[in-house]
């Protein structure tokens, strides 16, 4: 899986390296000064890079959790995302990261504990309010949890803080570490779908919406807070019956009464970002779509969006409540 690691120097010897070392003992290791030497230079082939990446080994010294911006919530008025990784396994054509970053090379953070210091601080500014985390933002949660030990380290952590709430935002089916613990009742573990025709054409190197849906189940009767996250949706000339049978699907199998959340959101990217991705894949039908640019955000036209929205929002509102919904807007 991984043939070359990048390891800042000041680190060479923290625990996390020389577990995640040994764990791939036939990989090049390469020391360097900052990951940015690696990840940051500008003459970089993302997409030459995504078909092997490497991983490169850092430590982060500032921003360790950050306000969301205001619409971004699930039920608290206190929200932070993290992340404790840069880039993603999988290869979403719609993904933000690819405008985002230079670099195709996964970055892991290893120096977990500054985060916990950061997370402690913020729960203790406001003792009396729940606090949420979100991590996923610029990785999947989970998909690099066998070498990255992630929820295996932060979910003990949001367990021992009373007002803590921690999202893990995912498409992974490595479910092994949380199926084998006590549930951590403010732990959500929310999978993110799209129909299987726009799944299969669109996530590359993602797990099936079935595998998913498995993961989903098995967790949910263990007793664990889940989440849907329909974010993006996407537009093709069948959506309507494509979210529809996606919904059927999912809710035939998932206790909808016992959801956390759900959350929707339409299809949007910064404008520098669409332009550096549209130039990666310019054969992709998905920038041929009718979109738009609303206040430096390129996202479909508003009368479209507009409807995308209340289709998608009346089909779900047919199967969860009010209170466990959560729509985004620009």
């Amino acid at each position: 899986m991984i043939e070359t690691i990048y390891i800042e120097e000041n680190i060479l010897q923290h625990p996390r390296v020389l577990e995640i070392c040994a764990r791939f003992p036939k990989a090049r290791q390469i020391t360097c000064a900052r990951y940015g030497e690696v990840f940051n230079p500008k003459a970089q082939n993302f997409r030459l890079q995504k078909q092997q990446p490497a991983l490169i080994l850092a430590e982060k010294y500032k921003g360790f959790a950050l306000k969301t911006p205001p619409q971004y919530s699930i039920g608290a008025q206190q929200n932070y995302y993290f992340s404790h990784m840069l880039n993603c396994l999988y290869d979403c054509r719609y993904c933000f990261l690819q405008g985002m970053y230079q670099s195709a090379n996964y970055v892991l953070f290893v120096n977990y504990e500054d985060y916990f210091a950061d997370i402690k601080r913020l729960c203790a500014e406001t003792p009396n309010e729940a606090v949420h985390f979100f991590s996923g933002y610029d990785c999947d949660s989970l998909a690099l949890e066998p070498v990255s030990h992630f929820a295996q380290e932060f979910i003990p952590l949001i367990r021992s803080i009373p007002n803590a709430w921690m999202e893990l935002r995912t498409k992974s089916t490595q479910i092994r570490h949380l199926l084998n613990i006590p549930v951590c009742d403010r732990c959500i573990i929310a999978y993110s779908f799209t129909p299987e025709e726009i799944a299969s054409a669109l996530e590359h190197k993602a797990p099936t919406i079935n595998k998913r849906l498995d993961a989903l189940v098995k967790l949910q009767e263990q007793g664990w807070k889940i989440g849907l996250r329909f974010d993006p949706i996407i537009y093709e000339d069948n959506y309507q019956s494509h979210y529809e049978t996606l919904f059927k699907m999912i809710f035939s199998r998932i206790k909808a009464e016992s959801l956390h959340s759900v959350s929707l959101g339409v299809f949007r990217l910064p404008d520098n970002y669409f332009k550096k991705i549209h130039k990666l894949y310019p054969e992709e039908k998905l920038f041929a779509s009718p979109l738009e640019s609303q206040q430096g955000m390129m996202s479909y036209k508003a009368e479209l969006e507009t409807k995308m929205m209340q289709f998608c929002t009346t089909e779900l509102l047919t199967y969860i409540t009010e209170e466990q919904f959560f729509p985004c807007s620009l």
